[in-house]
């Protein structure tokens, strides 16, 4: 296992495979010998809840469960880039401790999408999906804004970096409604509300990731001290 790097908490690869940009992320000394298929397993998940990702793949290796890998959003045809800015960048935010909540992302949100709802409905589902597969890594940097030059507007990046996570200080690095202990269904609708949205669509909306992460990753999230 190897340390990581200023790219992440993890090390890993860029590479090229079938005309595909990949980034393949290996375990740190700190991680379980199984992160590469949680990882995996939660890239699967998020996309059955609606949520917008890359490619992911698992690679097969012969000392652990495999390697996860995903292709890279950041460039077209794999060749021009594509102007993409952290959260982190946006606001100046510190990634490295506890400073914002999701209704500060929502704002963000509103403002550089010009109210789209779709991106609105988008954001709520990411937050959605961390709160129950209790993802508490949610820092200013796990969060992105991609531009579209030829239609001179922004939308939320795909999703990455959505994995089980725990932190130093026991709590959502991003709180929900001022509450990053322990979140529920009254703080994301309060957040979801607040964004516009319907306080019937919320509860759908919470009602299916809910249920979808409980079938796929209930046995990452059944012991919150693991």
């Amino acid at each position: 296992k190897m340390a990581g790097s200023s790219g992440g908490a993890r090390p890993k690869i860029l590479t090229t495979i079938d005309d595909k940009n990949w980034i393949i992320k290996f375990a740190s000394q700190y991680d379980a010998d199984d992160i590469g298929l949680q990882e995996y397993k939660y890239s699967m998940c998020a996309k059955r809840c609606g949520i917008e990702m890359t490619e992911t793949r698992l690679f097969k290796s012969n000392t652990c469960d495999g390697y996860f890998g995903t292709t890279r959003f950041d460039r077209e045809n794999n060749r021009d880039n594509i102007h993409v800015a952290t959260v982190s960048a946006i606001l100046e935010a510190d990634f490295q401790a506890p400073c914002l909540d999701y209704n500060d992302l929502f704002k963000l949100t509103r403002i550089l999408t010009r109210e789209n709802n779709n991106e609105i409905e988008n954001m709520f589902r990411r937050m959605c999906f961390n709160v129950f597969a209790h993802n508490r890594d949610d820092h200013a940097k796990n969060f992105s804004f991609m531009y579209d030059e030829k239609l001179d507007k922004w939308k939320l990046s795909p999703a990455y970096d959505l994995t089980y996570s725990n932190t130093y200080w026991g709590e959502h690095t991003t709180s929900v409604d001022g509450n990053g202990k322990n979140p529920g269904v009254k703080e994301l609708i309060s957040v979801g509300m607040k964004a516009g949205l319907k306080k019937g669509r919320c509860k759908d909306i919470i009602e299916e990731i809910s249920e979808k992460v409980q079938e796929d990753l209930g046995k990452y999230i059944k012991d919150s001290t693991r």
